[in-house]
């Protein structure tokens, strides 16, 4: 007993190292990304790019998003009932539908914008949305992988994925020009090649020969209704997700939302990044233990995981704000060009704004834990719609001020919401 207990810690903490090496590797490269595009690109060529890459969000997002999900909780299930292969390949079947909805829906919306006489869009959307298309196949198999706890190869591939998108990006911005669309080329040849490795590495993971496409169906059937509450609010999360920019662009300029998006990835992403590395390391540990969730026991045992993590979330996003508030003007002058430093200012609000809304994700996995996804569709759908009217009415009234302080409220917001729905969980419960 005693050999099993260290076992499984030993496991754990390798596990968390491989897991951390690659976040590391990742929130660097991102920093890095940040400093040296803009040394490159203007703040108008910066915003012109942070809205296709909206575009590539808002798709990934409404599409993959509730897939990728899906992928990674049923894993656990698969293999308590002894049928991973059926698993495997049912998640593979889910990727290619897809990526043909994606190419499908995006055809329509590229001859809307040529119907439309926006011609002048067409080039980033086109590489906005083979971007989507890449980033939502290798999220998939990430959460493929991931579920497996391939941390090794989780890690590897995300911290180089960070690298390569700044290596490639610089490459054909000398080959191109320097341009948003050249950036957003960078980017996806750069998962195109994170995508050959994982197919490669995936090999040893998923046999693909033999399929029982009856048996199949089952899987299907159950992680489509499992994602299917993703998609739904995936609509208005991810509107959400583009109305910040979008509202800066119609009532502002392509300049404001160059700065607002380096304020963002500065401020927000960075706490993003720490999140999902701190839910790729639970989240199939909680799924394992959780099982169907049928287990009273089991699921009493997940809600207190869940909870020391998101108070442990709430205490680095004091700590990151509080550093954030007093450190703000020295933090751009190392992370990003002079041009773009007049924001500081605002950095400690959107790193509140990711903190608030992490640890609201990170109470999420109570119910993705216990299949009950639907139960977070009133309070993403509800945040979604008040987070696009407060990014609107910032915009309007207060610019770039407005719209960070909008996404502070939002998050707020969510983030309370989801304690309520754990509280009243607990309250049944007892």
């Amino acid at each position: 007993m005693i050999s099993q207990t260290k076992s499984k810690i030993i496991r754990l903490i390798k596990e968390g190292g491989w897991i951390l090496i690659g976040q590391v590797a990742a929130i660097a490269g991102a920093l890095v990304s940040v400093r040296i595009l803009t040394e490159y690109l203007s703040p108008a060529q910066y915003g012109h790019f942070a809205l296709g890459l909206s575009i590539a969000v808002m798709i990934n997002q409404l599409i993959f998003g509730g897939v990728s999900n899906a992928i990674g909780r049923y894993f656990s299930i698969a293999s308590e009932n002894g049928d991973l292969n059926g698993y495997k390949n049912a998640s593979l079947k889910l990727i290619i539908y897809s990526t043909v909805l994606v190419v499908i829906l995006g055809i329509f919306f590229i001859i809307g914008l040529w119907v439309g006489d926006l011609k002048n869009w067409i080039d980033i959307t086109v590489a906005a949305l083979i971007f989507s298309i890449i980033t939502g196949v290798v999220g998939s198999i990430s959460g493929l992988q991931n579920a497996a706890r391939q941390r090794a190869v989780v890690a590897f591939f995300s911290g180089l994925e960070a690298w390569l998108k700044i290596g490639l990006a610089i490459l054909i911005m000398y080959w191109l020009g320097k341009s948003s669309t050249a950036v957003m080329i960078g980017y996806a040849c750069a998962l195109t090649l994170i995508l050959a490795l994982q197919i490669i590495s995936l090999k040893k993971l998923v046999k693909i020969s033999n399929i029982n496409y009856k048996e199949n169906n089952k899987w299907i059937k159950k992680m489509l209704e499992y994602s299917l509450p993703f998609s739904i609010w995936g609509v208005f999360t991810a509107a959400q997700q583009a109305s910040d920019r979008w509202s800066l662009q119609k009532y502002g300029s392509t300049v404001d939302v160059g700065h607002y998006a380096v304020l963002f990835q500065v401020g927000y992403t960075p706490i993003s990044i720490i999140t999902t590395l701190a839910i790729n390391f639970l989240g199939p540990i909680l799924f394992q233990r959780s099982g169907d969730a049928t287990d009273k026991g089991r699921n009493n045992d997940v809600e207190r995981i869940t909870w020391i993590f998101t108070l442990t979330s709430i205490v680095i996003t004091t700590i990151a704000f509080t550093l954030a508030m007093a450190l703000h003007e020295w933090i751009f002058s190392w992370l990003v060009a002079f041009q773009y430093q007049v924001v500081s200012n605002l950095l400690p609000w959107m790193v509140l704004a990711g903190g608030l809304y992490a640890s609201g994700q990170m109470l999420a996995l109570k119910f993705m834990s216990d299949l009950k996804s639907s139960a977070l569709t009133a309070p993403k759908i509800t945040t979604a719609i008040i987070g696009i009217l407060l990014n609107i009415v910032g915009a309007v009234h207060a610019g770039i001020n407005g719209v960070v302080y909008a996404l502070c409220v939002s998050s707020a917001l969510y983030f309370i919401w989801t304690v309520c729905l754990v509280r009243k969980i607990e309250k049944k419960n007892e």
